[in-house]
């Protein structure tokens, strides 16, 4: 059932019939002059129309929005036509002759009513093409900041725990070598004490042997041992054995306070700085593109709506294809400014062709079958050097530099954003590989080498690029798959191939945020969306006629691959 206009809220995505009597068709045009909505095909009998050939008629979108019609309080029989400056009330064309307006200025409402609807259509315009996105972006930013501080919390809580168990650990060592030597001085006192008691034992048995002496001779036997006896020397009876008493250790206990231990287990400290604010697009820069002036303003509209006039094309055709002079093969392109071409092969030269694949300059680096060079924001050329490991810069005049060293880490593949400059390389050490990101000016500023289970994302990083979402994608040739993870670094999918194994090498994405990746040995080239779902398959084994390498698009939307046979194609996928 179609609904009536005032009906519909304004921004939905409605059904409006057409205003001409007896026609139930899908309202599309809007006259100005008849106030009057209008199909595609009474649109073209109005304009046939002797009379209403000249009349203004629009897109229902851009129609000139009609006045409400008002009766005038004071004089009901006039329309309100009219606003007074001075007191700011509708009037109509009978009150402008009253006392109470008398050499007041008045303004036709009709304009007024037009300003204020251009002045609305601006602000909505604002807040859909500026407000809304800016601050559902400044949303995702602070739902990444929750995801962010919730796993440094919880390495902090790991840490602490370790921490802990740690001086645990340490304080049972210590108090076992403490009662190790409780032991033993009590096994000392114990033995001088138990020598001590022999001693008095010995002691108390002589005694008792010289009772028994006396007594003899109390009560003799005979007049022999009474004479023995008396003829005796006095018997000196032998004094006590000294013993000393035991002196036991005295067990002091250490004084231990909560900041005695909170600095066994470290402290956390909160930076004492003033919170950055988060970075809001400029309102400038959002006004500049809701409302360019004149070829200025359809450029940018033309821009803005390319996605809305793409679409992937039924057929791929092929635009022109070339060979490239000084090469072996195509493992990698990077496109330059001024329609210039960067490709590499195997043995690590480097070219410069123009878009006929005529030679400009040649370098030898020491890359191999790697994406290894990028075209920066600046136009500039840099590259990774797989044996100094660092990553050279090639400027416009041709004036090789040192950029960025990697230390101990190898560089393989690198890609410059063209939107924020950032700088991704992939790289590998002692089995072990990772991406880094870089700002553009070189210095480190993110690696991702691990997903939430702690194992590995990579293998070998051997191409790499990024998405309009920020999304990061390698192309891991010895795992066979397509690895992808966010701008903070989760892992959010891996692509291995539709029933086949997948044999990645160059990767690239298009302004749709689709991920296009050459199957080598498959001969074409695998279409996906952002989400990793596979779409289509883009060339088909006769277009390519050979091995790929190596895939770019172009600022035309042309999909650019290079082959094992030197060959440079370029073909059209979207239309």
């Amino acid at each position: 059932m179609a609904l009536s206009e005032s009906q519909i809220p304004p921004d939905a995505q409605h059904y409006l019939v057409c205003g001409t009597e007896d026609c139930k068709k899908n309202c599309q045009f809007y006259c100005n002059n008849c106030n009057q909505q209008m199909c595609e095909q009474c649109r073209e009998e109005h304009q046939k129309n002797r009379i209403t050939k000249n009349h203004e008629v629009v897109p229902y979108k851009q129609r000139k929005r009609q006045l409400p019609m008002e009766k005038c309080k004071i004089h009901p029989t006039r329309q309100i036509e009219f606003l007074c400056e001075e007191c700011q009330i509708p009037i109509c064309s009978k009150c402008t002759a009253t006392k109470e307006h008398r050499g007041h200025i008045f303004t036709d409402l009709e304009i007024v009513f037009a300003e204020k609807c251009s002045f609305c259509r601006e602000e909505i315009a604002k807040i859909r093409n500026y407000f809304e996105p800016t601050s559902q972006d400044l949303k995702n930013e602070i739902a990444e900041d929750v995801t962010k501080i919730k796993k440094i919390m919880e390495g902090i809580r790991t840490t602490m725990k370790a921490e802990a168990q740690s001086v645990k650990k340490l304080v049972d060592t210590v108090t076992s070598d403490k009662i190790e030597q409780v032991d033993k001085k009590e096994q000392s006192l114990l033995k001088t004490l138990n020598d001590q008691n022999q001693t008095i034992d010995d002691h108390i048995n002589y005694l008792n042997d010289l009772v028994t002496t006396f007594y003899g001779y109390l009560s003799p036997s005979d007049i022999k041992n009474l004479t023995f006896a008396l003829k005796s020397e006095k018997v000196l009876i032998k004094p006590i054995p000294e013993t000393s008493k035991p002196d036991p250790p005295i067990f002091i206990a250490g004084q231990h306070s909560k900041e005695d231990v909170t600095k066994l287990l470290g402290r956390i400290t909160v930076p004492n700085i003033k919170p950055e604010n988060r970075k809001i697009k400029p309102m400038e820069t959002a006004s500049l593109q809701l409302k360019p002036a004149g070829k200025h303003r359809k450029q940018e509209i033309e821009k803005s709506d390319v996605k809305q006039t793409l679409s992937l094309s039924s057929s791929v055709t092929k635009v022109r294809e070339y060979t490239v002079q000084g090469v072996l093969s195509v493992f990698h392109i990077s496109l330059g400014k001024s329609g210039r071409l960067w490709a590499s092969d195997l043995n690590g030269y480097l070219v410069q062709t123009d878009l006929q694949g005529k030679k400009l300059q040649k370098i030898q680096t020491s890359g191999e079958d790697e994406g290894y060079h990028t075209v920066t924001q600046d136009g500039d050329l840099i590259y990774t050097d797989k044996h100094n490991q660092v990553i050279n810069r090639i400027t416009q005049d041709n004036t090789i530099t040192e950029f960025i060293k990697t230390g101990d880490w190898v560089p393989l593949s690198i890609h410059s954003s063209h939107i924020n400059g950032d700088i991704l390389v992939g790289m590998t050490k002692d089995g072990e590989a990772k991406v880094t990101r870089y700002n553009k000016t070189g210095t480190a500023i993110q690696n991702i080498q691990r997903d939430n289970n702690g194992q590995a994302l990579y293998s070998v990083p051997r191409y790499i690029t990024k998405n309009i979402n920020d999304d990061v994608c390698v192309s891991d040739y010895n795992k066979d798959a397509v690895v992808v993870v966010n701008k903070s670094g989760q892992h959010r999918f891996s692509y291995t191939g539709q029933g086949s194994v997948l044999h990645p090498y160059g990767i690239c994405t298009d302004v749709f945020g689709h991920i296009l990746v050459c199957d080598t040995y498959g001969k074409t080239v695998h279409l996906l969306d952002q989400n990793g779902q596979f779409l289509s398959l883009l060339l088909s084994p006769q277009q390519a006629s050979g091995q790929i390498c190596s895939v770019c698009v172009d600022d035309e939307k042309n999909m650019w691959v290079g082959q094992l046979n030197r060959k440079v194609k370029v073909f059209k996928y979207l239309e």
